[in-house]
């Protein structure tokens, strides 16, 4: 049955509101948790809302689009208004990857309903929005030091640092517009495909400005959004999160009329390395694509990981184990396409055949191995000569940095011209169009979060 906004609202008492809408061409339960107030608390009337919403979105199997703008649980009402965004936070769990669930932060969020917006798959964040779990007062009587609310959680500051937000945009319109553009790449729920797109461009369009943009020298830098664009339809790709971990491009896209998330290396960006929230980045959008049946392409051009002590310590062993468990664990259609670089443990980490894709593809350049040339040298020519560890160099190449090595012992399927590339991804996602795994008996895997 429907969420009935009238007797849903007369029973709580509340002046939030929440019902089953149109957004664009989707039916979706539609919450604004907001009172007409600046920044409205969160009472235990409006968490009580706001779960009966994400039941409902359960129950009619549509995607959950939230407004969000409260300054965090009533302070008046105490432990009831803390419990109630403590149900919404069960609810939000139940739903996912079951249905889609998007927060719109026009205003702020604060302790509780900040919290909720890290338990949506996707969130579009306003201009004038602001998100934090402890704000400037608390800050100030914990570390004393003085800091604004801008400075704390301005929607920049979430978009670059914190990699909160998908996108930020003007105004709620705005908004609205993004979650209609998102909703047109996922289902309603997980047991159904993502729709499909209308078939304007043709699957075997040749792609030869994807490879023309690889520079020639190993270490030039190019946009890896580019090359995505040449292989998917025209018009397509939509970038999540570009200013967080830009050295990885997480996006939605369509090939051929099927949706699809790309996971790619970005050259410009690290030269393309994977460090802790590039590892993050990727691994959240890798479950999210895996959740609602979005096959995925990886484009891969990376050195490897990013060295240093600082990550390290921070834990880049189990951050990146996140990437390696993401991977690992989806079911859906894989297809990764070596562009250049592909070394060291970076190489299993995108997507490689070891970790069970469907199809990996490489260009005739793409180097395979444990590290480049001069790496190897640095380890295993310590004390050559110039002129021996050029020769070295020379040789580890032609022998090991060529993807037709790594051909012949299957760990590609294919080595191919770049200008053919949009068509062969097309082909395999036709191929694996039918892929369905039998997934272990079990509670859960222990995530490396």
């Amino acid at each position: 049955m429907a969420l009935d906004e009238v007797d849903l609202l007369a029973r709580l008492g509340v002046r939030a509101r929440a019902r089953v809408r149109p957004l664009g061409e989707r039916r979706v339960v539609w919450v604004e948790l907001s009172d007409g107030s600046l920044a409205p608390p969160l009472t235990a009337q409006a968490g009580a809302l706001w779960e009966e919403a994400v039941r409902t979105a359960l129950r009619e199997r549509i995607p959950l689009v939230t407004v969000i703008n409260s300054a965090g649980a009533d302070i008046r009402e105490g432990i009831a208004a803390l419990a109630g965004w403590g149900r919404v936070a069960r609810t939000l769990t139940e739903a996912s990857g079951v249905i889609p669930t998007i927060a719109i932060l026009d205003g702020p969020a604060v302790s509780g309903p900040a919290l909720l917006l890290g338990m949506t798959d996707l969130t579009v964040a306003t201009e004038g929005s602001y998100a934090f779990v402890n704000g400037p007062v608390i800050v100030r009587q914990f570390t004393g030091i003085d800091v604004s609310k801008e400075e704390l959680g301005s929607p920049s500051s979430l978009e670059r640092n914190a990699g909160v937000p998908v996108a930020v945009v003007g105004d709620l319109a705005a908004a609205c517009d993004l979650v209609e553009d998102l909703l047109a790449y996922v289902p309603d729920h997980a047991d159904e495909l993502p729709p499909p797109w209308p078939l304007a461009d043709p699957p075997d369009r040749l792609c030869p400005e994807a490879g023309e943009l690889i520079p020639a020298s190993s270490t030039g830098s190019y946009d890896v959004r580019k090359v995505a664009e040449a292989i998917v339809d025209d018009g397509s790709l939509l970038e999540l999160r570009e200013r967080w971990a830009g050295n990885v491009m997480t996006a939605l896209a369509a090939v051929a009329g099927r949706p699809i998330g790309i996971v790619a290396n970005q050259p410009m960006n690290l030269a393309g390395t994977l460090d802790i929230p590039g590892s993050q980045k990727a691994a959240r959008f890798v479950a999210f694509c895996d959740a609602f049946n979005l096959p995925i392409l990886t484009l891969v051009d990376t050195p490897g990981f990013y060295p240093g002590k600082d990550l390290e310590w921070r834990g880049m062993i189990r951050h990146g184990a996140q990437l390696v468990y993401a991977y690992a664990n989806a079911t859906v259609p894989r297809i990764c396409v070596i562009l250049r670089k592909s070394y060291g443990g970076a190489y299993i980490v995108m997507d490689s055949k070891t970790m069970g894709n469907d199809v990996c593809l490489a260009w005739p350049w793409a180097e395979l191995a444990v590290m480049g040339a001069g790496q190897a040298a640095a380890v295993l020519q310590r004390r050559a000569t110039p002129e021996e560890r050029a020769a070295f160099e020379a040789d580890y190449a032609e022998r090991l940095l060529n993807p037709y090595v790594a051909a012949e012992r299957g760990y590609v399927d294919a080595v191919i011209d770049p200008a053919d590339t949009r068509r062969e991804v097309a082909a395999a996602l036709d191929l694996l169009a039918t892929k369905r795994e039998r997934l272990p008996r079990r509670k859960h895997g222990n995530t490396p979060l």
